[in-house]
């Protein structure tokens, strides 16, 4: 997609902009759309970003006295829950661990056990700072990577594990390999080769068959596992 560069929304303004001026938009933007009234508690500004996928992005706001539980619930929510897959923070060269007891529960039994994980039962304050940056990882088969970065510590009026979105991207460009129409479904199988983007027309003669189509979603998950958006 040459030229192409990622854009979002703010929610607070319903204004467009770019990646990087978003980041900056939302200093002077939430300031400006903080509520006058209700209870105020600490909270963390934070930049959620496919690791691997930078195009894909979410700005967050979330109580410090959350715990990560909550962050990872809110992930999964938007972003990545097929399976009931296990899920791992990494921050600062710990791992805190959400054991689903699902289909993942296998791979430590083939891969062994390495240091115990923590939970993810901790709340953000104790684990976070402004400027930190740390790590998501859901699926320990197909795995979908995160990287989040702690952008400010604030105060707002926000309920006590409520998670605020602040700016996503919006759904990108991509074009169906066959005619350059906007792609709707992608191959699982493909999709690890580059290809596999298909519009509604041609997708009833991919190659693969129809089975292996997902729907092309928001999402850095996109094509993976079972995940329909």
């Amino acid at each position: 997609m040459p030229g192409w560069i990622s854009t979002g929304t703010c929610a607070l303004c319903r204004e467009d902009f770019g990646k990087a001026a978003m980041t900056r938009h939302l200093v002077k933007c939430r300031a400006e759309h903080t509520p006058g009234k209700g209870k105020f508690r600490k909270t963390f500004h934070l930049k959620v970003e496919g690791r691997y996928l930078p195009e894909y992005w979410l700005h967050i706001e979330i109580p410090a006295e959350a715990t990560l539980r909550t962050l990872d619930a809110f992930l999964r929510d938007i972003w990545l829950e097929c399976c009931g897959h296990l899920s791992a923070f990494t921050i600062e060269n710990e791992q805190y661990e959400l054991n689903t007891g699902g289909v993942d529960a296998m791979w430590p039994m083939i891969f062994g056990r390495g240091a115990p994980p923590k939970s993810m039962n901790i709340r953000l304050d104790a684990v976070l700072r402004p400027g930190l940056k740390f790590f998501h990882e859901y699926d320990f088969g197909t795995t979908t990577h995160l990287a989040l970065r702690v952008m400010a510590e604030q105060e707002g009026v926000i309920s006590r594990n409520a998670v605020r979105i602040l700016a996503r991207n919006h759904p990108l460009p991509i074009p169906c390999e066959k005619c350059g129409a906007p792609a709707t479904e992608v191959c699982a199988q493909c999709i690890y080769n580059g290809r596999g983007w298909v519009c509604a027309r041609h997708a009833r003669t991919h190659k693969c068959g129809e089975d292996m189509l997902l729907p092309v979603v928001n999402s850095p998950r996109v094509g993976m596992c079972g995940y329909t958006g």
